[in-house]
């Protein structure tokens, strides 16, 4: 719906805060060009000036990379985002994994009991986009499918505070899973992650714990 609004200001707010969605939902995942300035135009029914502003402030937060002649990229998932990424990027693989499972494993059970049909629909299309990934042999778009799949199981929790937190880890959680799977997808490397979500569409928030928690420990961050 186009946002409305007499103060300009306040049009620059909204629009932030709807990129900024789709950036932590995993809708836009981190190294993930997002759309052109046009296409976000009639998307969000504001002008361009609008759009560009709200652009230009979260590329000045550390959000996105606005390369000229190419686009606009997501870099960071949130302020903290590379913070946090600095702090832990020198963590044991191990503990990283422990954190990564304690989250997701909270989150899925949250997300069991939570989800909604919209959820279920993103959760549906970022597992298919995660196979299609898989498929090309492309390592760096399998990463950053299945960091979006993971992080649009964080979103179906509706814990704010948990999807903030997750966002905030996800650069790290992003280096650890491309380190781990490397240049070459390797058959035996795959997980498959569709029973985790479809114990969280039948509300089976045993299973899709269960799922979760054994993830990380089986491939420290293939997911």
């Amino acid at each position: 719906m186009p946002l409305t609004s007499p103060r300009r200001s306040a049009l620059v707010d909204q629009v932030i805060a709807q990129l900024r969605n789709q950036i932590t939902s995993g809708e836009w995942p981190v190294g993930s060009r997002i759309p052109t300035e046009p296409e976000l135009v009639e998307l969000m029914g504001v002008a361009r000036n609008t759009v560009r502003e709200a652009v230009r402030a979260l590329a000045h937060n550390g959000l996105l990379d606005i390369r000229q002649g190419s686009g606009t990229y997501v870099l960071a998932t949130s302020e903290l985002a590379g913070v946090m990424h600095r702090r832990f990027a020198g963590a044991d693989p191990r503990h990283v994994a422990e954190l990564r499972s304690t989250l997701e494993s909270s989150a899925a059970r949250l997300a069991a009991e939570r989800r909604t049909e919209r959820d279920l629909v993103q959760l549906d299309a970022l597992l298919a986009r995660r196979e299609r990934a898989w498929e090309t042999g492309d390592a760096e778009l399998f990463v950053a499918a299945d960091v979006g799949l993971h992080m649009a199981v964080v979103t179906a929790s509706h814990n704010e505070v948990l999807i903030e937190l997750y966002a905030d880890l996800g650069d790290l959680v992003a280096d650890w899973v491309r380190s781990d799977v490397g240049t070459v997808l390797a058959p035996e490397s795959h997980v498959d992650h569709a029973r985790l979500i479809e114990a969280i569409r039948r509300g089976d928030a045993y299973t899709a714990v269960a799922e979760a928690a054994a993830y990380p420990f089986t491939c420290l961050g293939h997911g």
